[in-house]
């Protein structure tokens, strides 16, 4: 992998927007906000976290060290939250803070409806209320969709909608930021907010319950049969760095106050990572030959069983494309896991620029 130096050299990323500006990260002291976080700081963004504390150990967010103000506030306290906001005179926000798991929503549906819903109301007025902000991205979920088990993808007009508490409330988590767009952020002066869905990201420094690559490598190092719940489930996989790269095209356009793209986004892969959860096992079994696994016997809640992503808004109109194959993306997670399981290593900064490296190798207008 290329030295993290590639960020400094030649041409500034997505137009050099975030060097020197003031950002509020909620979530990242998860999985994906700590990637964001990474990328912000190496951006030159003056960056204030608001989270609640890790919730795992080994935990991403601390190996980084990255330095930058860490707030560990829960976002269902309003007043609170909008201190915090206050103080830290944002100019834009990505809003990640949410209870992100499918399996725990239906353990604790009130802390799921709570925390995505109200957490997302509780920032946006708050931003309502704070003139310095002038760019929101909400992040919100591929599982938004009232899911119809189609074998095309998803676009952003297809109706929202969800079975479980988590689905359900990253489609009100929609409604909230479209109703505060539209009634609130309208005039010339407001802030311009877009909402951004993903497809199922993987990446190394996931350690949550219940997600496939975490619970993957839990068993490999316990040298246990992974329990799998639904091995022909399809989804759309993509590294975490693609999303992102995602996220910040988009608060770049909104930053430049280009009002046409305050509006919802799909950024997924293409269609050939649209793969089986079997799929992408035995992709793994590559990189892992001791990897063994079985279809758990037990009963499960519902989840989706076909979902995909149809970002062609994004190519065409955004300008974004995946850099990383699912390969890449899955080599690049093994690599990830097994440096750090066999050495201590965290391999983040590394990979990240080995991924700025061949977005600008591939001619992106954000990398370029």
């Amino acid at each position: 992998m290329e030295d993290l130096g590639v960020m400094d050299q030649g041409p500034k990323l997505f137009g050099d927007r975030y060097r020197g500006r003031r950002v509020l990260l909620t979530g990242h002291t998860g999985f994906k906000g700590s990637w964001l976080a990474l990328w912000l700081n190496e951006l030159g963004a003056k960056v204030n976290g608001v989270a609640l504390a890790p919730d795992t150990m080994p935990c991403h967010w601390d190996l980084l060290g990255l330095g930058i103000a860490d707030h560990h506030q829960d976002i269902r306290d309003d007043r609170a939250l909008a201190g915090i906001v206050s103080d830290t005179q944002p100019e834009i926000v990505f809003h990640l803070a949410a209870q992100p798991l499918v399996r725990r929503s239906y353990r604790d549906p009130l802390a799921t409806w709570s925390t995505n819903v109200m957490g997302t109301a509780n920032l946006l007025e708050a931003c309502r209320q704070t003139k310095s902000v002038r760019a929101i991205v909400v992040v919100t979920s591929d599982k938004c969709y009232e899911n119809q088990e189609w074998s095309r993808g998803y676009l952003e007009s297809d109706r929202l909608g969800g079975h479980d508490p988590y689905s359900a409330s990253k489609a009100a988590a929609e409604l909230v930021a479209g109703s505060y767009r539209d009634a609130f952020f309208h005039a010339a002066d407001a802030p311009l907010l877009a909402t951004a869905r993903a497809g199922n990201v993987v990446g190394g420094g996931d350690w949550a319950e219940d997600r496939l690559i975490p619970d993957l490598v839990r068993a490999i190092a316990a040298k246990a049969k992974l329990e799998i719940r639904s091995p022909q489930a399809t989804r759309p996989w993509q590294h975490v760095l693609e999303s992102l790269s995602g996220y910040l095209l988009l608060g770049q356009k909104l930053i430049e106050s280009r009002r046409e793209f305050a509006e919802g986004w799909n950024f997924g892969p293409g269609p050939e990572a649209n793969c089986s959860v079997a799929g992408v096992l035995a992709r793994l079994g590559a990189h892992w030959p001791e990897l063994a696994w079985q279809t758990s016997s037990a009963p499960q809640p519902h989840e989706a069983n076909l979902l995909y992503l149809d970002s062609a808004k994004a190519r065409t109109q955004l300008g974004w494309t995946p850099v990383w194959t699912l390969d890449d993306a899955l080599t690049a997670t093994a690599d990830w896991y097994r440096s750090f399981l066999a050495r201590g290593r965290v391999d983040s900064r590394p990979q990240l620029a080995g991924y700025v490296a061949k977005a600008r190798a591939t001619g992106l207008e954000w990398a370029a």
